[in-house]
């Protein structure tokens, strides 16, 4: 009763807090987004597309939020404060991994995470319950990727770095302080501030970056799809070739973040659900890399996953022919040949958790289908030629495999016996010549078995 009665916010006050903390997570969701495909640490990559799409999910829960408690027009598209916005910039046009994360997961993140809890302790539990509950929500999860980012930054964050980065966390610590905090709940000090990295704006870069566990990212020497679709190989090997399909969906996120950090003025709705996808497609990768783990094969040493489609898409196309060639992929995975197939093929090779994973991987597809059809397929006049066009943009797309064997960046080598053999190690039994022999590369046949287009 006595918590009940407490003073607490006004509705007018509750909202002008809350718009503060959605302006945070869209601006955390986008700076999260924009780093994907730059960053090489594979951890990292993995973390920022699952605290983007987190971000996402609870910018959403605040947008409607506020629009219980207030008539349109809501204002939720502008920005709160000048030395807010300063702050997020400046965090976005970190020029290293190091000071981002120092930025994200010791300055940034706590101070949501102050502002949720400061909300808990002076609104009224009563009056304002629903943002209570978000607010409790958000905390849980805020919880989690400050924990996650503790340890990123004792991983990568040496005393040097620190040191040499303690002048602009001031920085941030000083904009924070210009704003009121992150909800504005306090006096802004007046402080003017002076832009550091981000005097010279943020541009977002579309090659992708990969860490030394991707020793040959160019290498396109093993076509998986050729083998998972030959009836005369066996299920069980098979299940090596799915397993490095899914750690290579790496490069899905690494494209999908292309997309969203350059495709500007659509409705929230449509960041949301692509960033949905963007995570569902790491999680993908991750699977991978647990089957592999779990057969106990270093993939770094047996396993070549590259980065080419990722790189070519993003540095040959534009971000809606991207999407085009996104929504063509999409939709040839719903047949009985696409994600059914492999599932099928899981159950069959006794491998449980290759059945499980391909299990939702399949069950993720359905999803995918469904965001390509809202937010691509609408642009089209019906769904034959929006499938041709995304056709068409990948068939326009150069893989420069002559090129980038003649310039040394790799020699496309087959290592594929080698995982084999370690895997029948594992399993116990004789490698069969039949499935040892396979050497049929990506120079002329692309994911989809069409043939492709080869520069050089």
């Amino acid at each position: 009763m006595e918590e009940a009665m407490r003073p607490g916010l006004a509705v007018a006050e509750c909202v002008r807090r809350l718009k503060h903390l959605h302006y945070a997570f869209k601006r955390l969701h986008e700076i999260f987004t924009q780093r994907i495909t730059g960053e090489p640490f594979y951890e990292l990559k993995m973390g920022y597309s699952h605290h983007a799409y987190l971000c996402a999910e609870h910018a959403s829960t605040l947008r409607r939020r506020v629009g219980e408690m207030r008539e349109p027009p809501l204002g939720l598209d502008e920005m709160p404060n000048a030395a807010l916005g300063i702050f997020f910039d400046e965090i976005l046009a970190a020029p290293t991994t190091e000071e981002l994360v120092l930025g994200l997961y010791e300055v940034a993140l706590p101070a949501v995470e102050a502002a949720l809890e400061r909300h808990l302790e002076i609104t009224n539990p009563l009056a304002d319950n629903p943002t209570v509950r978000l607010c409790k929500f958000a905390l849980l999860e805020l919880d989690e990727m400050c924990t996650y980012g503790a340890r990123a930054v004792g991983s990568v964050v040496t005393p040097q770095i620190r040191s040499r980065a303690a002048s602009w966390l001031g920085l941030l610590e000083q904009c924070l302080s210009a704003a009121g905090g992150m909800d504005g709940a306090q006096t802004p000090d007046g402080t003017p501030i002076t832009r550091q990295y981000s005097a010279t704006p943020h541009v977002f870069d579309g090659t992708p970056k990969r860490d030394a566990r991707f020793p040959d990212p160019y290498n396109m020497g093993v076509n998986a799809e050729v083998f998972l679709y030959d009836p005369a190989m066996p299920p069980q090997p098979k299940t090596l070739m799915m397993f490095y399909k899914r750690l290579r969906e790496i490069d899905v996120p690494e494209m999908m973040a292309s997309i969203i950090a350059q495709t500007p003025g659509k409705p929230w709705a449509y960041y949301h659900d692509m960033t949905r996808q963007l995570w569902d497609e790491a999680r993908h990768a991750m699977m991978g890399e647990v089957g592999f783990a779990q057969l106990g094969i270093d993939w770094p040493g047996k396993v070549m996953v590259n980065f080419t489609w990722s790189l070519a898409l993003n540095t040959q196309l534009a971000p809606a022919e991207r999407h085009a060639v996104l929504y063509f992929i999409e939709q040839g995975l719903m047949p009985k040949t696409g994600k059914r197939f492999e599932w099928e093929v899981g159950q069959a090779s006794g491998n449980v958790l290759s059945a499980l994973f391909q299990d939702y991987d399949w069950a993720d597809e359905v999803l995918h289908a469904r965001i390509g059809r809202d937010w691509y397929l609408s642009g089209f006049d019906n769904p034959k030629v929006a499938v041709a066009y995304g056709d068409e943009c990948w068939s326009r797309v150069l893989m420069g495999w002559a090129e980038w064997r003649e310039q040394g960046l790799t020699a496309h080598r087959n290592w594929w016996p080698d995982l084999y053999r370690a895997a029948c190690e594992r399993w116990g039994i004789e490698p069969d010549p039949k499935v040892l022999a396979f050497d049929t590369s990506y120079q002329q046949v692309r994911a989809d078995l069409k043939v492709m287009s080869v520069s050089g």
